[in-house]
């Protein structure tokens, strides 16, 4: 197992973190799994035993039960090369103050999350997603008295655009304050947005990027073909959006093609494709049994060549949007610098 530090901190983390969405089954998250305490335990002891030592989890996963789950498997005593990352923000009751990231609601939910993990300290806390609401400046100072308290030790920030990202580490560093160090993204082959504006801001500003959801809800796994639903898109689960699906599928064909020339699986290709793009930390594999833990954690391993990355590239590859497209004819036009066009897949 890699281990790569966590943007500009001192932290290293495995190139793969156990997710742990599949814990519980309640409400909504019974469309993802429902792993129980027998069940998660192996799973987390066969995740470590491969040498993974960081595991993600959230106070709104099955409303705090996966968080219960990996306390109860961990038996209180995790070991101290065990790194634990939760979230706050998401709606976790029925009260006007149930949800967002006021600094009531989230040192509340950050010491509700300790109890439930049976620990001290959460070793990175995210910011799950964007709240509208609350200043920046409140959510910040919340997480610099959770630091200052010794309840949390790293904050990142989840599913946050270009511009939100960049004003929150403006404020923090004006107020010398906690400055993210990670974000957690939704990047994959067929979701290659972030390549416009989170990856660049990630490198130039030493966020070290967690990917979740790396295989698009196993739609990159090889197992599902064009005319055969996932098992999510059945039970009525709807992240990630897919809007190409003819480009999905073409997608999937050249990953199975590679997997089955290489004697590896698709899913492994997929996530070795995005542990060697820029920035990026760790994936976030999750599973519903031991064997697609097994499978995934493989990928740790494999390395791609020059030429089945640009294979992957090319089937991938969006158009460019704006302001892209303009900066690249400016470019061809003002300088006639082909090396000042922009090349995604150098990002």
């Amino acid at each position: 197992m890699e281990y790569r530090t966590l943007g500009r901190s001192g932290l290293k983390v495995s190139t793969l973190t156990m997710g742990t969405m599949t814990f519980g089954g309640a409400g909504p998250f019974a469309a993802v799994g429902n792993s129980d305490l027998a069940e998660a335990k192996r799973m987390i002891d066969l995740c470590i035993d491969a040498g993974i030592n960081l595991i993600d989890t959230a106070n709104v996963y099955s409303n705090g039960l996966s968080e219960e789950i990996i306390g109860e498997a961990l038996g209180g005593k995790r070991k101290s090369d065990v790194l634990i990352a939760s979230k706050a923000r998401m709606r976790m009751g029925d009260g006007p103050n149930d949800e967002g990231l006021s600094r009531h609601h989230l040192i509340r939910e950050c010491e509700k999350s300790l109890k439930r993990l049976k620990t001290d300290v959460i070793d990175i806390y995210f910011l799950h997603e964007w709240d509208g609401v609350t200043p920046l400046e409140e959510t910040i100072a919340a997480l610099d008295t959770l630091v200052g308290q010794g309840k949390i030790r790293y904050v990142g920030c989840s599913n946050y655009s270009g511009w939100q990202v960049m004003k929150a580490l403006s404020i923090s560093d004006s107020r010398h304050q906690p400055r993210f160090v990670t974000q957690q993204i939704h990047y994959t082959l067929e979701a290659r947005e972030a390549e416009y504006e989170l990856l660049p801001i990630s490198v130039d500003q030493g966020l070290g990027v967690l990917v979740w959801s790396p295989l698009a809800g196993a739609l990159l796994s090889g197992k599902y073909h064009r005319d055969s639903p996932t098992a999510r898109q059945i039970a009525g689960w709807s992240e990630p959006p897919i809007r190409d699906e003819d480009r999905l599928w073409r997608i999937v064909d050249v990953l199975v093609e590679i997997g089955k020339a290489r004697g590896v699986s698709a899913a492994q290709v997929a996530l070795a494709w995005l542990l060697g793009r820029p920035a990026v930390s760790s994936l976030v594999i999750g599973g519903r049994n031991e064997a697609q833990f097994k499978d995934n954690i493989a990928a740790a391993g494999l390395t791609l060549t020059g030429g089945e990355r640009d294979r992957l590239d090319a089937v991938s590859r969006p158009p460019l949007l704006y302001p892209y497209w303009h900066q690249q004819l400016t470019a061809k036009e003002r300088f006639g610098a082909a090396d000042l066009v922009i090349d995604r897949s150098s990002l």
